[in-house]
């Protein structure tokens, strides 16, 4: 993963897929996966009664390793991913300029027992970064 001179950019989570992946191909063929993932929390308030809060990240993941995720990780699979964030700009279909910040996944794991996934995909894969004209939207 790259690094400017004194900063990082690294993002770890360990949660489980809210929906199935979806799978598609960039103009340049290279192929792009998107799909959330849920990551919670849980503590006590002032009046010490439990809170749980969920979070969902937006996670894309590119070339071989957004094929096996495509392949092998179903809703509900619980996963670690390993990437960095960025943050991109776009027009809705009114014209208007919005932001949004996702998880670019450069390293998998599946996580779970033997039960949570119907078949075994390769445990760690790392993939280059994505080149900007390769994004599908």
């Amino acid at each position: 993963m790259g690094t400017g001179r004194g900063t990082v950019n690294k993002v770890i989570l360990i949660g489980r897929l809210g929906g199935d992946p979806e799978l598609s191909y960039a103009p340049s063929g290279r192929a792009v996966v998107k799909f959330s993932l849920a990551t919670n929390e849980t503590w006590k308030d002032k009046d010490g009664n439990k809170v749980d809060k969920t979070f969902w990240h937006r996670i894309v993941g590119w070339g071989k390793l957004a094929e096996i995720m495509g392949e092998y990780l179903k809703k509900g699979s619980l996963v670690y991913i390993e990437g960095k964030l960025q943050t991109r700009d776009y027009e809705d279909s009114n014209g208007v300029k919005k932001w949004i910040t996702e998880v670019v996944a450069t390293d998998m794991t599946m996580l779970g027992s033997k039960g949570d996934n119907s078949q075994s995909a390769p445990a760690n894969v790392d993939v280059p970064d994505a080149q900007e004209d390769d994004l599908p939207f």
